[in-house]
Formats: structure tokens, C-alpha cells, sequence
């Protein structure tokens, strides 16, 4: 299979201090989903890793040239298949989890070690630097939204998935023009869009609490990221709750 997003493995970069890098393909129920990390340099050089993709020796390599890794973040239930291997190469990395992730890591068998669970309030460690809020409105899917200040750069993970079609074999296609995460108009997945349905207020605020950061660009775990607009992008990707 063809990577979408080659070449992988390797710090790509976004602005002064933030780098995506774009890792293998995963499963996820049987169809392949291209997978994202994104690196950011905190001001006193400590790494943060938000995502982290399958971990290779030139990977690592790369991202302990920038400075030491600290910061392991699984930002929701289904992104946090990669972070043992990094703990393992970086034991002294403190892991951090959203809501749900240990859960769902115990019912699949895996045994991590997470340091601190992520809540509406950054840690010391990054606060003033990188906001965040945990989004609400949905039992299922809870996610940690991240936005870096100095490069006006707002990290999602599957709250928006933009997956070129160009870039798909004709199932996926077809599978993700259904889902509404099909670009140039990649949205939230239909099945996720479906448990907010009781508490849609709820993320329409968290929504434009995002807007109202001013982000000039949106990264994304899977399909196109945005580079600029983001704003509008936010607009048009939510329009069905705002």
C-alpha cells in the first residue's frame, strides 16, 4: 500500500517550533488510517508530543536533536497505540491522558503508565505557552484540544478528519464521502457528530472558544491539514452546529 503522505517518519516543519511528522498507516475497524504526529519545542526545550506515531531509530534520532522528550500526550480514547514504545526509548517522559484512553487501553490489554490526566487546565509544565480544554458534550468521544500561542497553531485529533480522495482506494472513497470527512469538506465523523446530538450548546462554546483563539491553522491527525484560514475552516467544518 501506498503511504498518502510520504515521506514518513521524519520531522516535517510547520513554523518557529512546532514540526508534524506523518507515520505508517493503522487499522481502525479494518480500513487504513494515516496517522500524525506533532512536535512542539517548549520555550525552556523540553519536546512535546502530541499523538505520537510508531517510533523508528531515525525518528528518534530527529526528535532528541531538538531537545529533550518530556511530554507523551494521548489526547483521546482511540490515539495512544504508540505511547509505550516512546516511554519505553524515553522513561523519564511524563504520559498524559485524556479521559477514557486508560479505560479503553485496559479493555484492549495494554498495561500503560500514564503520569497525569489532562483536564480543562494546561499543567505548569506548558501552561501560557500551549492552551487547552477537554470537549465536552459527548460520553463517548472526549478530546484534548491543544493551541500553541506563538505559532497560532490549533492541534486536533479526530474532532475534523480530511481525508483526500485522491489519496484512497475506491472503498474508502466511498466511505469517507458518507462520513462527511472526505476533502476539500472534511468535518467531524458522522458516527461521532451523532453523540453530541444531546448536548450540541455544549460544543457549539467549546467551538468558538477555538475560533476565538485566532488560529491561523488547524492540525489534524488524519487526511489534509490546514496551513492558513483557519478560522474559516473551523466555521465551515462545524457550520452544523454553529
Amino acid at each position: 500500500m501506498t503511504e498518502p503522505y510520504a515521506p514518513l517518519n521524519t520531522l516535517k516543519p510547520v513554523a518557529k517550533d512546532i514540526w508534524v511528522v506523518d507515520g505508517p498507516s493503522i487499522k481502525f475497524y479494518g480500513a487504513p488510517f494515516s496517522t500524525r504526529m506533532t512536535v512542539v519545542r517548549l520555550k525552556n526545550g523540553d519536546i512535546w508530543l502530541h499523538s505520537p506515531t510508531k517510533i523508528c531509530d531515525s525518528l528518534r534520532d530527529e526528535v532528541t536533536a531538538l531537545g529533550p522528550v518530556c511530554h507523551l500526550i494521548a489526547p483521546n480514547w482511540i490515539h495512544y497505540a504508540y505511547i509505550a514504545e516512546w516511554q519505553k526509548a524515553f522513561p523519564k517522559a511524563r504520559a498524559y491522558a485524556a479521559p477514557g484512553v486508560v479505560k479503553r487501553a485496559r479493555k484492549h490489554g495494554m498495561a500503560l503508565r500514564f503520569d497525569e490526566d489532562l483536564t480543562q487546565t494546561p499543567p505548569t509544565a506548558w501552561a501560557g505557552q500551549i492552551e487547552q480544554m477537554i470537549v465536552e458534550g459527548s460520553k463517548i468521544h472526549r478530546e484534548a484540544v491543544f493551541f500553541h500561542k506563538h505559532s497560532k497553531t490549533l492541534i486536533l485529533t479526530d474532532l475534523i478528519e480530511n481525508f483526500e480522495p485522491d489519496k484512497l482506494g475506491w472503498f474508502l472513497r466511498i466511505l469517507t464521502k458518507w462520513g462527511n470527512i472526505q476533502d476539500p469538506d472534511g468535518q467531524m465523523p458522522r458516527d461521532m457528530r451523532m453523540t453530541f446530538s444531546k448536548h450540541r450548546d455544549l460544543l457549539r462554546a467549546e467551538v468558538e472558544k477555538m475560533i476565538g483563539w485566532g488560529p491561523e491553522r488547524i492540525i489534524l491527525a488524519h487526511g489534509r491539514w490546514y496551513d492558513k484560514n483557519a478560522v474559516a475552516e473551523l466555521k465551515r467544518a462545524f457550520r452544523w452546529v454553529l
